[in-house]
């Protein structure tokens, strides 16, 4: 820690020269001994494992399986089919899975690509990857560091170290100070520099302490590779439904087994009887059917400025209950503003200020004057303090340099952190005004004068008492505050050390990182849905209640915690308490994490919003990772599952209300193909026991459930959004996707099945000889049924006719489609000779068509019931 060591000290351990600088024999040394300037990147699977990923599923090994038991039994086609969706199947993930993880080639680049070090006693430019330890490095305003730095000069220097803790505010740099405390936080180790921050003002020296993996950027590197890959909600339910499906599987084969040998059927016969169960069981299109409908909902989320790099986010949005947002540039705007002032007596909104008043118009003139910031249309540099003042000026019509040709500068006493105060000399006419701006407390004891009412008279108690609480008011809405001074002289030459003496007092200026217009509604929002909003930031905890506040994410202070406050937490004392807690304050990545893995240990469904460097380790943690695309790093966004185009908080709200639709859809179809493989099942164990040859080949089970089915589940899977999906609570990560289903899912599965065998009857009845005119008659049934089983899944209580018939056209176009190529297969010769089925006539069709309407018929019977 060498913020606890004096320079000579860190000078010494390192083996260094502030005035020389290293030798190129020792740097050579040194970089054999450290390494590159640079981050470690991570392994990249091969084609072949991304491969092997996407086939290791329950599902997939069961047809797997019956694609050599139909091979090894001669039913080659089967088999063939089979290989080719398993194949389809593999090569839509490896397609989704090689948009492969930046995160850390993102980290990498991040370095600045260029350094100013001292070496052999002379400056030299090098690349960043070449710096080493004990490197004196020089600095200067509007270069990024290239290491983790000990500083050893600083002259008026200021860091904006944003990206790392989440502070908006640059940060003074001090490299005299030597700190006592252990653990402090980054956001207040002023004398250190770290890899990738932005120097904004001044200018400094300081010794390389740390580089490449031994940064503080490279702790965040390690973070993310410490963080494991789980599987998303929707993954794990499906998952589990696998090995359900797959056992079920199993059993029956084996039950059809033993009642085969009890009726002393062939046992080639139940072979491939068993077969058709199996495949009968798995729902050989679900896999792709949801890969594909998430795909969907990315191409519609990305219209609405959220783009979502992993397929799974989409389904897992739906489900968030917690949302964990950085504070700056995510819930505030990244960019300080006035907002309010004082002068005697009146303290008021920024807007509201009065140009012609002789006071309020000085105090905007000093604040603009006693400035270093420059700013044009084309852009703004300095410290974004004082472009907030140059901004609260142009509001007024008030322009720094036109200002400036009018008042010029004559002197100055630079800002400086001990002072805090900066003061300038401008030329008024024929005389000269000192203006003075700076912190409240070091301003007063200035000031011998205060100006009212166009009138300089003597300060006393009571004023001081005004300003002081006028400031104090400010501050407790977490507002910086700034007071402005000023007084006039004949000649600048005189003492600088009297330029800040028998000073008047002007007025004063309040500022903050505003909230986001819109976040405070998009919060409303989240919590009628059941979802709470959760405040994590670098700033201070003053600022960050303030600012929650604000936008209504908590109005109770306890709920705030600080920084130095977690560290005093274990990780279980931080579980049993994060229930309470909304706002986190002055964190590092580390508390981060521990506060994401907290939230999941109570069962939530966990967002982590952020835009920083030090945001990527939560990113990549939390159920689902939201990254800024506008001022998020290159960091956050490849730790992300998620990027916001707009950087908008609200955006967040309407993917979330995508993803909850989408899940829903998903669901739709999900319950649809279950209902019709279940009734196949049904169909083909209820024919068996009653001694019926089989009234399904597996050749037309594996049609129905690869081409007539997954049609329509892909329209289902696009059904038009239900515009009440947000007036509902967050489901629970534990719900079953088949919760509240199982009556319905149970009930269909048994009317399909059971028009199949009726239609299997009558074939039989019709054409006594003909096995495969049977067949075809349940094979017609059983597709053309379920497509028209497909309406029923839009809506479990509303009518289709209310709901509307053609409200999703995709899904009519699917059932027509599938009956269109079941009628190809009966007409086409060759495509007859492959499934084994008869040409049917008008008379069977005739039974097609009534049975086939059946379960839609009885559905809306059952609906009506239910509305009543």
């Amino acid at each position: 820690m060498f913020y606890l060591k004096n320079i000579q000290d860190v000078l010494t351990e390192l083996n260094s020269n502030s005035t020389n600088g290293l030798s190129s024999a020792e740097v050579e040394k040194r970089q054999q001994e450290f390494g590159f300037n640079k981050l470690a990147s991570e392994k990249k699977q091969t084609l072949f494992q991304l491969f092997l990923s996407q086939i290791n599923d329950v599902l997939i090994y069961i047809l797997i399986a019956a694609a050599i038991i139909s091979a090894l039994a001669n039913e080659v086609s089967d088999s063939i089919i089979i290989c080719v969706v398993i194949l389809l199947n593999a090569v839509i993930g490896i397609v989704q899975e090689s948009k492969a993880e930046h995160s850390l080639e993102a980290l990498k680049n991040l370095s600045t690509p260029k350094a100013i070090v001292k070496r052999d006693g002379e400056l030299k430019e090098i690349p960043s990857e070449e710096v080493v330890p004990g490197d004196i490095v020089v600095i200067d305003a509007g270069r990024y560091i290239p290491c983790d730095l000990r500083l050893i000069e600083s002259a008026n220097l200021k860091i904006e170290e944003s990206a790392l803790t989440g502070e908006s505010v640059p940060v003074d740099k001090d490299a005299n100070l030597v700190l006592k405390e252990d653990k402090v936080p980054l956001g207040d180790q002023k004398n250190m520099a770290f890899m990738s921050t932005l120097v904004s003002n001044g200018r400094g020296v300081g010794i390389a302490v740390g580089t490449g993996m031994n940064t503080e950027i490279g702790k965040v590197a390690s973070l993310l590779t410490e963080s494991k890959k789980e599987l998303t909600p929707l993954q794990k339910k499906l998952e589990q439904l696998g090995k359900v499906l797959g056992l079920a599987a199993v059993g029956i084969c084996a039950v059809i087994f033993i009642i085969g040998i009890i009726q002393k059927r062939d046992l080639f016969e139940m072979f491939i009887t068993a077969i058709s169960l199996a495949v009968a069981a798995v729902p050989e299109g679900l896999p792709a059917i949801v890969t594909i409908v998430l795909a969907l909902g990315v191409q519609r989320m990305i219209k609405q400025n959220a783009i979502i790099r992993k397929l799974p986010a989409v389904e897992t949005l739906g489900s968030v209950n917690i949302i964990c947002s950085d504070k700056t540039g995510t819930l505030t705007q990244n960019k300080m503003t006035v907002t309010k002032f004082f002068v005697h007596n009146s303290l008021d909104n920024i807007e509201n200020l009065d140009i012609n008043s002789p006071v309020q118009q000085l105090l905007l003139e000093n604040l603009i004057l006693c400035n270093d910031a420059t700013y044009s249309e084309k852009s703004k540099t300095g410290d974004p303090t004082e472009i907030a003042l140059l901004d609260a000026g142009i509001k007024f019509n008030i322009f720094k340099d036109e200002l400036e040709k009018t008042h010029s500068r004559i002197n100055e006493i630079p800002f400086d952190s001990d002072r805090k105060l900066m003061t300038t000399v401008n030329k008024f006419e024929e005389e000269f005004y000192v203006m003075t701006k700076g912190a409240i407390d070091n301003l007063l004891p200035l000031c011998d004068n205060v100006y009212i009412n166009g009138e300089v008279i003597p300060i006393n108690g009571e004023i001081k008492k005004m300003f002081s609480d006028a400031a104090s008011s400010m501050s407790k809405d977490a507002l910086r505050v700034l007071g402005a001074a000023y007084k006039k002289i004949t000649t600048p030459h005189v003492e600088i050390d009297t330029l800040e003496k028998e000073l008047t007092l002007i007025g004063l200026v309040g500022m903050i990182d505003p909230p986001r217009l819109e976040v405070k509604d998009s919060i409303a929002l989240c919590k009628k849905a059941g979802i709470s909003a959760v405040m994590i930031t670098g700033d201070h905890k003053s600022t960050a209640f303030a600012i929650a506040k604000a936008l209504d994410i908590t109005q109770n202070e306890e709920d705030t915690i600080s920084g130095a406050e977690l560290d005093t937490l274990s990780q279980e004392d931080l579980n049993k308490r994060i229930d309470t807690l909304k706002v986190f304050a002055r964190v590092s990545p580390e508390h981060k994490v521990k506060i994401v893995e907290a939230f999941k240990s109570k069962g939530n469904i966990v967002s982590m919003t952020g835009d920083g460097v030090n945001d990527a380790p939560s990113l990549k943690i939390a159920d689902i990772g939201v990254a800024m695309g506008i001022t998020g790093t290159d960091v956050a966004k490849g730790a992300s599952d998620m990027i916001l185009t707009d950087d908008n908080f609200s955006t967040i709200v309407s993917a979330i209300e995508e993803g909850r639709n989408i899940y829903n859809n998903i669901k739709k179809s999900v319950l649809f193909l279950l209902s019709c493989n279940i009734g196949e099942l049904i169909a083909i164990f209820i024919a068996i026991i009653l001694g019926w040859s089989s009234p399904l080949r597996s050749i037309h089970i594996l049609w129905i459930n690869l081409v007539t089915d997954s049609l329509p589940a892909l329209a289902l899977g696009i059904d038009p959004m239900d515009e009440s999906v947000m007036d509902e609570d967050s489901r629970s990560p534990k719900e079953s996707i088949l919760s509240d289903s199982i009556q319905f899912l149970v009930f269909n599965a048994i009317l399909i099945g059971a028009l199949t065998l009726i239609a299997f009857r009558i074939g039989f009845t019709r054409y006594s000889d003909s096995l495969l005119h049977a067949q075809t008659m349940a094979f017609m049934v059983m597709s053309i049924s379920e497509l028209i089983h497909s309406l029923n899944m839009r809506n479990r209580d509303k009518s289709i006719f209310k709901i509307g018939l053609f409200s999703n056209k995709l899904l009519i176009i699917s059932i027509l489609l599938g009956i269109l190529l079941q009628n190809i297969i009966l007409f086409i010769p060759a495509l007859r000779s492959i499934f084994k089925v008869y040409l049917l006539n008008a008379y069977d069709w005739m039974w097609v068509i009534i049975l086939s309407l059946i379960p839609l018929l009885i559905n809306e019977l059952v609906k009506l019931f239910k509305r009543n």
